[in-house]
């Protein structure tokens, strides 16, 4: 053979060898788009290995769902919305497709399948890393997008770390973590939602996926964010507006509003791991009572049970439930028990007995029961991804409900067992069309919270409490969330705050934790801060575990009873400002624990871990929580004017300020502008305010409005238009105070609107409705003196403001006020 023809074979060797080498890599990428097909706001692909569909949902939601197999019919239980007519513009040539709404632009290369979310003026909103895009590795998919210069990443839910997640990764597998550290991942609930942000855009994605998820954003590289499931489609919703407050109203409308909470479930709540016998749980109840402390509720944890075995009573320690929970609501506190989806194996037991006549348990896929081991011993598990196994569920509650229990405690619900390895061949019969565990595991807390608020709500006819600790996206439909077997340190109280900032921007708005730690003890001063803390976060509950000390107020001495107390009494009279700002939730997803990344995305200063753990509660307040050891903490004041909350001084925003810190306050800021409704001292919820409302407006140099919100606090009622609604308008520009017209049939108990002007110059009288009203000159404490204990013993008086004050008569009709 000659030269030239051994070359010549030489080369085509080599050319197979590649070309063998590149189809047989384990890596499969989509490759070219072989057909469009365009109808409506759909539009199907079919490309060398894979399959896509493009939904536009919205002007602002675009939804994305790829498979190496053609498309599986759509299901979801974290989607509640369907796509809305929308306008768009369609093209396409021989190398892209173009897809236009009046918000953004998708553009779609074709060699290969890539996608590129672009402003309507061509600026890059995300893009597919270029050679990456979409791929498969076995089962697991996994899309790869191109990180942007100076790209920074939140959300995510129930995530340890920084608020900026920047150069992190993350795996959705929801797990029993007790006493997980501060870098723990993954923990309990799993909701695969963050928003990126970059060159003064930012954008969500929703990637609805049950399967383990991963999500990296630029750990172990520099090139891309990329995030992927262990089987199942790539599907996934791409959400773009101008303000961070649109995208998670976008993503609201997407899983779900939360309902409007009882309004004792916003009190606070004493629990213990735990609290028995009854008569130790009516102390408890008695002495919150006679040492004044504001309470509305009481949990009962496991061992109120025979055995640990759900739908029971230990006859020794509760010998009469029903008695018991009539006492505690005559003192006005509501009783919540603790569930566990175990049921314990156990012939004679009923739940057991009539859970196998029913047949509603998981099984293994040869048909028997999957058994795995909880507190009661060995247990069978119920299905909540089947209806009947809902159903079951549902009226095993009705058991609790007859006696009176109010709330419903879902734990242990991720599944977990011990030994924390259930086996992936058990099957669930998710709606008729039976999937294994792997698919399964993370909506199973989401299930059984919607089996047991339907089962709740039902029985009570009523608003139930419910309470979760795993989770899915969309779980906020049906239940709270607290985060866990948090530990009494300081960094999971600051942790802790993290924690539910980022579960609000994931759409959970009613989120708590255990207040003082759950494993181990608190110092004295970190429990005083951490108390201090919880009057500024939704669910308010202070609970600690076994083999622990007492944590209730009183336990650490009588100058923290005193703190603690002040906060607890600053709650209650705030509860009119927290129930708007619940309703707000409930219609437009806006948290009531904001980040400061909500409203200040494009500020640097915000994500640095300095002021990172700074919120604001509400539209109003901005809370800076720090460690109970330090002297002197960094506070960095976002744009505008801030009043402190104790003595009306104002610091201008877009600076840091390093501030004294005393154990005695918590440093709380309020914006200018604000417009802060507050009602008379409770010791609960049970108990009515007086008539008078006072409205608290701070002088402010830009116009605010507050969505006031009254209903009967705990029936369905509002459901049926019967609530008090009202907006509420201040214009420092024409110098008036706008209170509209009443929307809804509620007759507000409020009689008398007590109007408290802070940062004004001396006002002899204003106008109301065209009459003078005289205004008064007062001081004002939002707390009580705290008194010190040591031998000299002294007081320290409480920091004052000096306010306008003026009432007139509340009416159904427009209010207008001149200042």
């Amino acid at each position: 053979m000659d030269t030239k023809a051994l070359l010549s074979r030489t080369g085509w060797l080599f050319m197979l060898c590649c070309l063998s080498a590149r189809a047989q890599t384990p890596v499969k990428q989509i490759g070219n788009i072989n057909k469009v097909t365009i109808s409506g706001q759909q539009i199907n692909i079919s490309a060398e290995n894979a399959f896509a569909e493009i939904i536009v949902y919205s002007p602002a939601v675009i939804r994305v769902k790829i498979n190496q197999h053609p498309l599986t019919p759509d299901f979801s239980y974290a989607v509640v919305s369907t796509p809305a007519p929308t306008k768009i513009q369609t093209n396409q040539n021989s190398s892209e497709i173009n897809i236009i709404t009046d918000s953004l632009q998708l553009r779609i290369t074709k060699k290969p399948f890539s996608l590129h979310f672009l402003t309507l003026s061509g600026e890059v909103i995300n893009e597919d890393e270029t050679g990456l895009t979409t791929s498969w590795v076995g089962n697991e998919v996994t899309t790869y997008k191109k990180m942007q210069d100076g790209e920074r990443f939140i959300g995510l839910g129930e995530k340890t770390g920084n608020l900026d997640r920047k150069g992190e990764g993350y795996t959705n597998w929801n797990s029993d973590k007790f006493g997980y550290t501060a870098n723990q991942d993954p923990i309990y609930a799993t909701i695969p939602f963050y928003i990126g942000i970059h060159h003064q855009i930012n954008y969500g994605i929703f990637f609805d996926n049950t399967f383990q998820s991963d999500f990296n954003f630029g750990a172990s590289n520099n090139r891309f964010s990329s995030f992927g499931a262990k089987g199942g489609e790539m599907n996934y919703y791409f959400i773009y507006h101008h303000r961070m407050t649109d995208i998670i109203a976008s993503y609201a409308q997407l899983t779900g509003y939360m309902p409007m909470p009882p309004m004792w479930s916003l009190g606070y709540q004493q629990n213990r791991y735990s609290y028995y016998p009854d008569t130790e749980v009516l102390r408890i109840a008695q002495t919150l009572r006679e040492k004044k402390i504001p309470a509305d509720g009481i949990t009962l944890d496991i061992h109120y049970m025979d055995a640990y075995k759900l739908f029971t009573w230990n006859k020794e320690r509760f010998p009469d439930p029903k008695q018991l929970s009539s006492q505690l609501d005559h003192m006005g506190f509501k009783l919540t028990v603790i569930v566990d989806p175990g049921i314990k194996v156990e012939n004679g037991y009923a739940a057991y007995e009539n859970g196998k006549k029913e047949d509603i348990f998981i099984k293994y896929s040869d048909g028997q029961n999957y058994t795995g081991q909880v507190w009661p011993g060995w247990c069978h598990f119920p299905d909540f991804t089947s209806a009947r196994g809902r159903e079951w569920w549902k009226a095993q509650l009705q058991s609790y409900l007859r006696i009176g229990v109010r709330g419903i405690w879902n734990d242990m619900n991720e599944i977990a067992t011990w030994g924390q390895k259930m086996p992936s061949n058990v099957l669930f019969n998710y709606e008729e069309h039976p999937i294994t565990h792997l698919q399964a595991h993370n909506i199973y807390g989401l299930q059984m919270a919607r089996a047991s608020y339907e089962g709740a709500r039902d029985g009570l006819q009523k608003r139930p409490f419910l309470l979760t600790r795993a989770a899915y996206a969309g779980s906020q439909r049906y239940s709270a969330i607290w985060t866990g077997d948090n530990r009494a340190e300081e960094d999971h109280m600051l942790l802790g705050v993290r924690l539910l900032n980022s579960l609000g921007i994931s759409g959970m708005p009613f989120a708590g934790m255990d207040i003082g730690g759950f494993t181990g003890n608190p110092t004295v001063s970190l429990y005083a801060r951490w108390m201090q803390i919880g009057a500024f976060i939704p669910y308010f509950r202070n609970h600690t575990g076994i083999n622990t000390k007492s944590s209730e107020p009183w336990a650490y001495g009588e100058e923290v009873l005193e703190i603690t107390r002040n906060y607890i009494n600053l709650r209650y009279r705030l509860l009119p400002y927290l129930y708007s700002s619940m309703y707000e939730a409930t219609h437009t997803g806006m948290p009531v624990m904001r980040t400061l990344a909500i409203t200040n995305t494009f500020d640097p200063n915000v994500y640095d871990t300095r002021y990172q753990n700074q919120y604001q509660f509400g539209q109003a307040f901005m809370v800076a929580p720090f460690e109970s050891t330090k002297e002197f903490g960094p506070i960095y004041f976002p744009e505008g004017k801030w009043y402190n909350l104790y003595n009306d001084s104002i610091t201008s925003g877009k600076q840091e300020v390093i501030t004294p810190l005393s154990l005695k306050s918590l440093p709380v800021y309020v914006k200018a502008g604000s417009i802060i409704p507050m009602q008379s001292q409770l010791q609960s919820t049970a108990e009515k305010p007086t008539d008078t409302l006072s409205l608290h407006i701070y002088k402010g140099d830009t116009p605010n409005t507050f969505m006031y919100y009254e209903d009967d606090g705990e029936t369905f009622n509002n459901e049926k238009g019967i609530f008090y609604q009202r907006i509420i308008t201040y214009s420092p520009a024409n110098k008036k105070i706008t209170l509209e017209k009443v929307n809804g049939a509620y007759v507000s108990h409020f009689r008398v609107i007590r109007l408290m002007l802070h940062g004004f110059e001396q006002l002899p009288g204003i106008m109301v409705n065209g009459a003078p009203v005289t205004v008064q000159t007062k001081t004002y404490s939002f707390l009580a003196p705290i008194s010190r204990f040591d031998p000299q013993g002294f007081s320290i008086p409480a920091e004052q403001c000096l306010i306008h004050e003026a009432t007139f008569e509340n009416t159904n009709q427009a209010v207008n006020v001149d200042l």
